[in-house]
């Protein structure tokens, strides 16, 4: 349900479970967690996308019913993604939604395809959501605008999305890949401590 490749110094983690909107499991999340953790020690970009024309659309249903909605996995994973000292790249290929917010959020760079949606429903659903993800949100989009998602539920188009910062590219679904590559190219090459002490300086 996740295909992971090591390429040189370019690991990619694509969610593969098209049929379920990409929805993650309890196992699937583990998984993504250590697959960060290791490439925070060996690779030098992270990349994270999805199969088909949805990112994730957030916790298995069944799994959410059973308590993974607000599983403290979520927040190990972000914090995996957000601690590690090299390129992190969320390649989005369609509509990013609920927890799995905080998977893109962790992430230096997110790149879009214009067909992308962004929403996450805690108000609607009568949760909270994780610790991380509403600062790291503000950050990006400012106080307000963080309202506008997470407590006015608004679903935010890509372009939208790219004029509040959120997503940093919109580019055609074709480019995706090519696209990722070139960013990902110098940081690639470059030796370890060289990637981590820049990350750092920009904090």
């Amino acid at each position: 349900m996740i295909r992971y490749v090591r390429d040189g110094g370019l690991w990619t983690a694509t969610i593969d479970r098209p049929e379920k909107a990409n929805s993650l499991t309890g196992e699937m999340l583990e998984s993504l967690a250590a697959f960060a953790g290791e490439a925070a020690r060996e690779a030098r970009v992270l990349v994270l996308t999805g199969t088909g024309k949805v990112f994730s659309a957030g916790a298995d249903l069944d799994e959410a019913r059973a308590g993974l909605a607000t599983s403290p996995l979520w927040e190990r994973l972000s914090g995996a993604i957000a601690g590690a000292p090299i390129l992190t790249i969320a390649a989005l290929n369609g509509t990013l939604a609920g927890g799995a917010f905080g998977m893109a959020l962790a992430c230096d760079l997110r790149i879009a395809v214009p067909e992308a949606r962004f929403f996450y429903p805690v108000m609607k659903l009568g949760f909270l959501p994780q610790p991380s993800d509403p600062p790291r949100l503000a950050a990006l989009v400012g106080p307000a605008r963080a309202r506008m998602i997470l407590m006015a539920g608004q679903k935010i188009p890509a372009e939208e999305a790219l004029a509040w910062g959120l997503v940093d590219r919109i580019v055609p679904r074709e480019a995706l890949e090519e696209t990722v590559e070139m960013l990902a190219e110098d940081a690639r090459a470059a030796r370890a401590a060289h990637v981590a002490a820049i990350k750092r300086m920009i904090g």
